[in-house]
């Protein structure tokens, strides 16, 4: 596998991890496959991640995320107050459109979902919190990317997946610089083929309140 920080053995065995978290739960041969590690070096560092509880095996002897996981995820999301700012605003969003929401931050070259809250609806289109997608395909990954349309928001039709709608605007910091996306996303016979037409305003408005939020002394 290629390097990515130019240390090898912390990319390796963060892609381990991510082979995991894709996967919810792998073999050391499936692990291997999805890595590209030789076995021994893909054992070994299974090994290593499961005696530091980042790693554990299931009933059936799978190898799946460990539990020493949540407590680093709730420190970061302690140290990075986005998630908790947005979610009253974001539940008000979802009432208020009857759609799924999301809150997404650009991380690396892709963007990851904070918070996903799924609407009420039995059809509806449902983002995992903590999912990784592509930066500059869907609404929320192309306003990540710089892009704004005229009225303050960007829409998205079947872009990543069909039948797939969705409308996401700008959460900006003091500074001016974008730091997080609200997006509204669902069917596509809910949404229309034109989703901004229809809650580009209402997204708009919540972009605004987490930022003021954010922004706030």
């Amino acid at each position: 596998m290629d390097t990515v920080s130019g240390v090898g053995v912390v990319d390796k065995t963060v892609a381990v991890l991510r082979s995991l978290e894709r996967g919810g739960s792998a073999t050391l041969g499936e692990v291997q496959a999805a890595t590209d590690l030789p076995r021994a070096t893909a054992h070994r560092l299974l090994v290593a991640l499961e005696h530091h509880g980042l790693v554990r095996r299931d009933d059936d002897g799978r190898f799946v995320l460990g539990l020493g996981l949540i407590a680093l995820g709730r420190a970061a999301s302690d140290a990075f107050p986005l998630a908790d700012l947005a979610r009253p605003v974001l539940v008000e969003l979802r009432d208020r459109t009857g759609e799924s929401v999301q809150l997404f931050v650009r991380e690396g070259g892709g963007r990851r979902c904070l918070v996903s809250l799924q609407s009420a609806h039995g059809l509806r289109w449902i983002v995992p919190e903590g999912a990784v997608l592509p930066l500059r395909v869907g609404s929320a990954g192309r306003v990540l990317a710089g892009e704004t349309g005229p009225d303050g928001w960007v829409a998205s039709v079947e872009e990543r997946e069909a039948g797939v709608a969705s409308v996401s605007a700008p959460v900006v910091d003091e500074q001016g610089d974008v730091v997080a996306a609200v997006s509204v996303s669902g069917p596509l016979g809910r949404m229309s083929r034109r989703p901004g037409g229809r809650f580009g305003a209402d997204v708009v408005a919540a972009a605004e309140r987490l930022g003021a939020a954010i922004t706030a002394p």
